[in-house]
């Protein structure tokens, strides 16, 4: 009887070490037994991101492009400030002798040096003036503050000096957001 078992135990022994070998066979080449093959997934489908256009006019798209690129802004920021400053109107003209898309005082755009009556020098001129803005104060809010209040003004109170101008700061984010990323 001992001799019996002593022959089943190495018949279950010889058996396991195949089925073993035979696994790790398998296994490490990469093949799947028949049995738990499984249909392979369907490739992911790319797709390319599409970017909104930016809502700019179109007599305007150059204008807001070449300065944007000019100045290194977000095209999406310079027509958020314009739509806020003037409503996109090249003929604007503010109570304070401010003109033009982007609202510029005539000292503002004498200093850079461009006309602020020809609509794509005055957003060249705002672009600009909007890049020195965000030099200086290192935050898009300080900036767009000082860009509708004045530099001094915002300097002096260490942020927006009223609570229009914290609307103004407000209204042109919300904007500008609204449009992130467009080309």
């Amino acid at each position: 009887m001992v001799r019996e078992t002593q022959r089943r135990l190495a018949l279950l022994a010889i058996v396991g070490v195949v089925a073993v070998a035979w696994a790790a066979a398998f296994t490490s080449t990469g093949v799947t037994p028949i049995a738990s093959a499984a249909p392979a997934p369907a490739p992911p489908r790319v797709t390319a991101a599409r970017v909104a256009p930016c809502p700019f006019p179109a007599a305007l798209r150059p204008a807001f492009e070449a300065a944007a690129t000019d100045a290194a802004l977000p095209p999406a920021l310079l027509w958020a400030v314009a739509k806020i400053e003037s409503n996109l109107r090249a003929d604007a003209e503010s109570a304070a002798g401010a003109r033009g898309l982007l609202q510029l005082m005539p000292a503002t755009a004498r200093s850079l040096n461009l006309k602020i009556d020809e609509p794509r020098s005055n957003v060249l001129a705002g672009a600009r003036y909007l890049r020195q803005l965000l030099d200086r104060f290192r935050s898009s809010d300080l900036a767009l503050a000082a860009y509708n209040a004045g530099p001094t003004a915002v300097a002096a109170a260490g942020g927006a000096p009223s609570a229009g101008v914290l609307r103004y700061v407000s209204n042109v984010n919300l904007l500008w957001t609204s449009v992130a990323g467009c080309r």
